[in-house]
């Protein structure tokens, strides 16, 4: 879907398609931007203070590089995937998702993901952590995985939308927020920067 400033609601700062998939879900057009920030993580920074940081970071560099004539909101969003204190980024190849996912393996992690929104008057953020108990990986589960290519560009190498589901025993928190935009949060940001969910959804039943 093709979409202009006059038919969208706002302004995603990221170029995730997962991103925008779920802001579609639930009714939100939005307009994609990959930003380019310094997502090193700061000796004293906290795991929630680094990802509310990268998040809001996202969200004023797009609003700032962006001509965004009818002033409309700008999202970024940030995932991180905690485990004994370390953060676990992105792989750097294929042999370093291979000792992530041996390091999730049997055991509970925790998957961390802010949302900000900028507006010409307001900046408003929030936080959802959630907590992802992964089953016992055998070596070879591990490598067929990585052969699909799913994990390559994914924060712990892996997509809970995807291939990996199988590997999750139990999630407490926001399945949607593992995946990268907590649909909750996100929506109730919405609401305070004037954008309604689902309307444009009910507006195409009529």
């Amino acid at each position: 879907m093709n979409l202009t400033q006059a038919s969208a609601q706002i302004i995603l700062a990221s170029a995730s398609p997962r991103r925008r998939e779920l802001l579609q879900q639930i009714g939100i057009n939005a307009i994609a931007q990959a930003v380019d920030i310094d997502e090193t993580k700061q000796p004293e920074e906290s795991v929630n203070e680094y990802v509310e940081r990268l998040a809001m970071e996202k969200a004023q560099r797009g609003f700032d590089i962006i001509l965004n004539e009818n002033s409309l909101p700008v999202l970024g969003s940030d995932t991180i995937v905690e485990i004994g204190g370390d953060v676990l980024g992105k792989p750097e190849n294929r042999q370093h998702a291979k000792e992530i996912l041996m390091r999730l393996s049997g055991q509970q992690h925790e998957v961390h993901t802010s949302v900000a929104i900028i507006t010409t008057d307001k900046k408003v953020i929030a936080t959802s952590s959630s907590q992802v108990q992964f089953k016992k990986l055998e070596t070879s589960e591990i490598e067929n995985y990585l052969a699909t290519g799913e994990a390559d560009d994914k924060a712990g190498a892996y997509a809970i939308q995807g291939i990996a589901a199988q590997f999750v025993k139990n999630i407490n928190g926001s399945f949607s927020g593992v995946m990268g935009l907590p649909l909750y949060e996100t929506v109730e940001l919405l609401k305070q920067c004037g954008v309604i969910a689902l309307k444009n959804m009910r507006a195409a039943e009529k």
